[in-house]
């Protein structure tokens, strides 16, 4: 069983009108203080991402807020928290965001939250690294995203091994129990450093 002593979490900006949405936000914040994992996220204060942060900073939990220069504005960034990093670009974010973490969990979002899921997929597919990635579909929000991925296993641009690489779950306590018990992938076959 691994040890998750931080997670990021990619998820929206924006609250949406989910009431189910929102309350499993501040959940999902009170699960990893309880536990003692530190929330890993992009340091607003602002929506669903400020939400997971108040549920883990309320319940005595650490947080390091990832933001890039342009983005530091006031009524942005969170200035409660544990710990602020400020980075140059989005890249120089995501990269680090990767480096200090265990693993990761999406929560309903918008585009760039599929960014994030998509490219920490990607990387996971491409072996560059190991770390457990769950979807929280909470409220079937990510339903019609898992039948289009079952859609690119059927029709052979996505091989099931990869499918199953995304850990699935409604329930928080049940994700991060699925995300502990992650084994590591095989190096994908086709990538060698003959071929690259």
């Amino acid at each position: 069983m691994r040890k998750l002593k931080s997670i990021c979490v990619f998820c929206g900006s924006s609250e949406g009108n989910d009431t189910a949405i929102i309350e499993s936000a501040t959940k999902l914040g009170k699960t990893l203080a309880k536990n003692n994992i530190t929330l890993v996220y992009g340091a607003a204060k602002i929506g669903i991402m400020g939400l997971v942060a108040k549920g883990t900073l309320d319940n005595k939990g650490k947080v390091i807020g990832i933001i890039p220069e342009f983005l530091k504005l006031k009524e942005v960034v969170h200035l409660g928290l544990t710990e602020i990093i400020t980075t140059q670009n989005m890249r120089d974010r995501k990269m680090l965001m990767q480096e200090k973490s265990d693993g990761f969990i999406t929560m309903p979002g918008g585009m760039g939250t599929f960014e994030e899921l998509f490219e920490i997929l990607t990387w996971l597919q491409l072996g560059l690294h190991s770390k457990p990635i769950g979807l929280l579909n909470i409220n079937h929000y990510y339903d019609d995203l898992l039948a289009m991925l079952e859609k690119m296993v059927k029709k052979g641009f996505l091989s099931m091994d990869n499918f199953k690489l995304l850990l699935v779950d409604e329930n928080i306590d049940s994700l991060i129990e699925k995300m502990k018990n992650f084994k590591d992938p095989q190096k994908p076959k086709w990538l060698n450093t003959e071929r690259v």
